[in-house]
């Protein structure tokens, strides 16, 4: 698997251990200027000095917020 497919699954995978329903990371994930955007905030955040976790945190807050939902509610049920 090439290192980028790695990077986007494992991003994946940590924004879904801070709850981001998946409903919301497949949206993102399957659109290109969504997922580079994403990307590069994390690129950007983990550069600046923050731990891959912090990052995905701090991204995953921002979600929460830009939606107007709770961490605790999910589209997946």
């Amino acid at each position: 698997m090439c290192a980028m497919k790695i990077e986007r699954l494992e991003l994946y995978k940590r924004l879904r251990d801070f709850r981001v329903p998946i409903t919301v990371l497949d949206t993102i994930f399957n659109n290109d200027n969504d997922l580079k955007i994403l990307l590069d905030a994390f690129n950007f955040l983990v550069d600046d000095g923050f731990q891959e976790d912090q990052a995905a945190e701090k991204i995953s807050n921002i979600i929460f917020q830009d939606l107007d939902i709770e961490p605790d509610q999910s589209f997946d049920e």
